[in-house]
């Protein structure tokens, strides 16, 4: 006869609580992270859209800013574009807003000293039944675990042969200690010269019963003892290793050369959607701000011997330096991380200046490593990498040559032997900032890198 696991139905229940409540908190998350991100990238579309339609907003050109506006709602996550003159009289209105709901963004267009109109983009909002669509291969899969979690404990909490055996005979007991108060009553009431007999038939039956009982009871405690003397010896047994150490990177190779990769930070393709005559002249700008500070870094004294091995130049993934030591006594790791940093400023305040004048501009992220190491770095840093942050993947003698002038910090739970080997910077020393410092004025004043 199979039986079922105590409190079954109770278990289903909490079962489908948790269930339900991790959906729930699926659907919140997942809501707020996709909120924030499309909130980000319709403030990059408005900030474009004002750069591409200036000229066009201060004519007046309706058709100019139908097409521009068009191109924009095509977006799925746009519901409604609207573009207002000066006057805040509506020059374009596209989409159907009015049907949905929405967080709407707002910024205002200038010319100069004058405001010449306004755009505002309404952004869908996030529907429940959109976010389950997205996530239904996890609420799909946390259903099937759920059950598959109900129906192991259906199987594994069900009693065993031995505890139904001994509940029988727990009960049995109990029933043979309830007879002889009956049979005593009956007794009385039918025969009172068979009491005697029947008592000392009760009291034999339960003294053989008790002495079973007795029995099985020493043999289950002993069987236990057994059990946990076992349990404890296995825990005071030394541990063997279950397979080998994961491999590890050769600290101590040999290096002459720095790569220094920067990447730009762009989460949304904004890049790519740029119009070529926009883009051109933005990586242009970039190639020069990056070749001026190579120039002006390697006259540092502190630099002497280090070399630069390419003219490097940015396209859409972003651009890489390579740099060279002409003896052993040049300092290239630190050549490549003061690189890194000064570049990571100087785009600092050109992102800051174009975002403020409405232009299309970009952060980036830079990694730097010897040069056997450039693809996994690269890897590193488009997986790992954040906005204005510097990896840096170098052997020991390279860690020993930036050791005294910055400060670095290692990722939190690594995955991988590189994710573990690979440093962060976090900052530098009064000294070096200042040399830095120093280039970037030099760069920035230079007059030549006005786009």
């Amino acid at each position: 006869m199979m039986y079922f696991a105590p409190r079954q139905g109770l278990f289903a229940i909490i079962i489908l609580v948790s269930f339900c409540l991790q959906t729930l908190l699926l659907i919140i998350s997942t809501d707020q992270q996709l909120t924030k991100s499309r909130e980000q990238k319709g403030e990059q579309m408005v900030t474009q859209l004002i750069d591409e339609a200036r000229l066009a907003m201060e004519n007046k050109d309706r058709v100019s800013l139908s097409v521009i506006a068009n191109r924009y709602t095509s977006e799925q996550d746009v519901a409604r574009l609207v573009i207002t003159d000066g006057k805040n009289d509506v020059l374009v209105p596209v989409g159907n807003a009015p049907m949905q709901k929405g967080d709407t963004i707002r910024q205002i267009a200038t010319q100069g000293e004058s405001v010449i109109g306004t755009v505002e983009l309404t952004l869908k909002d996030v529907s429940t039944g959109e976010i389950i669509a997205m996530q239904w291969p996890f609420v799909v899969g946390s259903l099937i675990l759920h059950l598959f979690l109900w129906l192991i404990y259906g199987y594994i909490a069900r009693p065993t042969k031995e505890q139904i055996n001994a509940l029988s005979r727990d009960i049995h007991s109990y029933k043979l200690d309830m007879v002889p108060p009956a049979d005593n009553k009956d007794a009385q009431a039918q025969e009172e010269g068979d009491i005697d007999g029947q008592q000392h038939t009760i009291v034999k039956r339960a003294a053989l019963k008790s002495k079973t009982i007795h029995q099985e009871l020493n043999a289950y405690l002993k069987s236990h003892q057994r059990t946990d003397k076992d349990a404890e010896e296995t825990a005071d047994a030394p541990v063997q290793p279950i397979s080998a150490q994961p491999t590890k990177l050769s600290a101590a190779r040999e290096f002459d050369s720095v790569s220094v990769n920067i990447m730009f930070h762009d989460e949304y393709n904004m890049l790519e959607r740029l119009a070529p005559e926009m883009r051109m002249p933005y990586l242009a700008l970039c190639t020069q701000l990056l070749n001026q500070a190579i120039d002006e870094l390697l006259t540092q004294p502190i630099l002497s011997g280090v070399q630069l091995q390419n003219r490097p130049s940015f396209d859409d993934k972003g651009a890489c330096a390579l740099l060279k030591a002409d003896n052993r006594h040049a300092k290239v790791a630190l050549a490549g991380v003061m690189l890194g940093k000064l570049y990571l400023m100087l785009n600092k305040i050109i992102h800051d200046k174009h975002i403020e004048l409405s232009r299309f501009a970009l952060p980036v992220k830079v990694g730097v490593s010897d040069e056997g190491q450039t693809d996994a770095l690269e890897r590193l840093l488009d997986s790992k990498g954040k906005k204005e942050q510097m990896l840096i993947l170098l052997p020991t003698e390279g860690l020993k040559q930036i050791g005294h002038h910055v400060q670095v910090y290692s990722f939190k739970r690594p995955t991988s032997v590189y994710e573990r080997e690979c440093a962060v910077f976090d900052g530098a020393n009064e000294t070096l900032m200042q040399r830095l410092a120093d280039a970037r004025n030099a760069v920035l004043m230079s007059g030549n890198n006005e786009k």
